[in-house]
């Protein structure tokens, strides 16, 4: 680890760098399945850029009205179907008996989110016989009654065929997959629709038999399906069907609600935050603390290239998220150099009081981390949108200070501690007499010097 420290420190810190300054990067995007890239970009949350918002209406069906249960689904399933365009940090709320309200920040595409979120959802499996259809063909279903509904669909995946082309595949529960069995044993080489709101969606031609309710679909082109359709279609059918159809009250844009004057104040305070972190850490630990303040914003810039890369939505949630990460990083050091002028006060070198500091440091600061992380879990797993927000960046910042602090800060104080400069009991915060391990190191002038008074 020592020879590999500085190497993977240099990598990382040259790829953050990259990454942070500049402009016009663009990588693959993982929320698209058809292989577009994406601009490198910082992105911000609703209370800081502003976005779509949207008002539905649940409408009741025979009389029946939503119940709680029943508008705690629908939420549940706009906010899965939100999530699965990409959209990062949703915000999906309940308000009343029978609204739902959905706010998107920094949408690029409001009419294709309006279009999943706005669907009516009636997702059903509709034999075809000898009938072919085609992508968004409407089917009477007088004509072609479905076998059965999307509530029979138990999961849905994007796999591959074969060929390793993309392919659909999902699993059916009891009552679908007995009807899916006995009606592929009898009608293999007809075709069979998946149909939502009576479009189609896919219309697939029988091969097989399906006794086992484990079902694949292939595209029928030469290409077979594309990323993007196969994704587009498991989302259909994992999240087609909601309890009650919904139409749009109203559709608005809207702005920011901190705006940019606030998210500069909030990045000011920020910078003065870590300003009078690093001046505590140069006053009261002198060399050690400039180590440490080298590492807080070699952390800082990774964390900035993370928050562009993954990308990270930042709201105002997720910033103090990321200052409480800084709290943290900086504490690690403390108990490492608290540490090392205990050892160096008991008469060790100075090399080996600093790998002691560390080494008993740092089952402290694994206890404190871990405590952290778990903490963080929970709130990412079962909070809302802006809470997991906010655990996601401590997350992120927990890991990143632990590396911070224990491969950069060691890794330079090894490399600073061999220097002849640096073995001056001030540099340390320590006066001579508690500096004795090194008293040889100190000019033979100044000991005589001593003597003689």
């Amino acid at each position: 680890m020592r020879r590999a420290g500085p190497i993977l420190i240099l990598l990382i810190g040259v790829l953050a760098l990259v990454i942070v300054f500049f402009p016009g990067l663009r990588l693959p995007d993982s929320s698209s399945a058809d292989g577009t890239w994406r601009l490198v970009e910082t992105k911000l949350g609703l209370d800081l850029s502003g976005g779509l918002r949207v008002e539905y209406q649940a409408v009741p069906v025979e009389g029946k009205e939503p119940s709680a249960g029943d508008m705690g689904i629908l939420k549940d399933i706009v906010e899965r179907r939100v999530n699965s365009t990409g959209v990062s940090e949703p915000v999906v709320t309940t308000q009343g008996k029978d609204r739902v309200v959905v706010e998107l920040p920094g949408v690029t595409d409001p009419e294709a989110v309006r279009k999943l979120v706005g669907t009516t959802g009636r997702l059903d499996f509709v034999p075809l016989g000898t009938t072919q259809a085609t992508e968004n063909q409407t089917l009477d279903p007088k004509a072609f009654p479905p076998l059965f509904s999307g509530d029979q669909v138990s999961s849905a995946t994007v796999g591959t065929d074969q060929n390793g082309r993309p392919a659909v595949n999902f699993v059916l529960k009891d009552t679908g997959k007995n009807l899916f069995a006995d009606y592929t044993r009898d009608h293999i080489g007809q075709y069979f629709a998946i149909t939502l709101d009576n479009s189609v969606i896919s219309a697939p031609v029988i091969n097989d038999s399906i006794p086992n309710g484990n079902v694949q679909i292939t595209g029928g082109g030469l290409g077979g399906f594309s990323a993007k359709e196969a994704t587009n279609l498991v989302t259909v059918l994992k999240f087609g069907s909601l309890p009650f159809p919904i139409v749009a009250l109203s559709s608005e844009q809207i702005s920011a609600t901190l705006g940019s004057q606030f998210l500069n104040q909030t990045i000011l305070a920020g910078l003065i935050g870590i300003a009078l972190v690093i001046t505590f850490m140069l006053i009261y630990y002198r060399l050690p603390g400039g180590v440490a303040s080298f590492a807080l914003m070699y952390y800082t810039l990774v964390m900035v290239a993370i928050f562009r890369l993954v990308p990270v939505t930042l709201t105002l949630a997720g910033i103090a998220g990321f200052v409480l990460s800084v709290g943290m990083a900086v504490d690690a050091n403390i108990l490492i150099f608290e540490r090392m002028k205990e050892e160096l006060r008991v008469g060790k070198s100075l090399p080996a009081a600093v790998e002691a500091g560390f080494n008993r440091a740092w089952n402290s600061i694994l206890d404190s981390n871990v405590s952290s992380l778990i903490t963080a879990t929970i709130l990412y797993a079962f909070g809302s949108s802006v809470i997991r927000g906010f655990a996601l960046v401590l997350i992120i910042g927990v890991l990143v200070s632990m590396f911070s602090a224990i491969v950069v800060t060691r890794t330079i104080l090894r490399w600073v501690v061999r220097q002849a400069w640096a073995r001056k009991p001030s540099l340390y915060g320590l006066r001579d007499d508690e500096f004795a391990a090194l008293g040889a190191t100190r000019p033979a002038g100044r000991r005589e010097a001593r003597a003689r008074v």
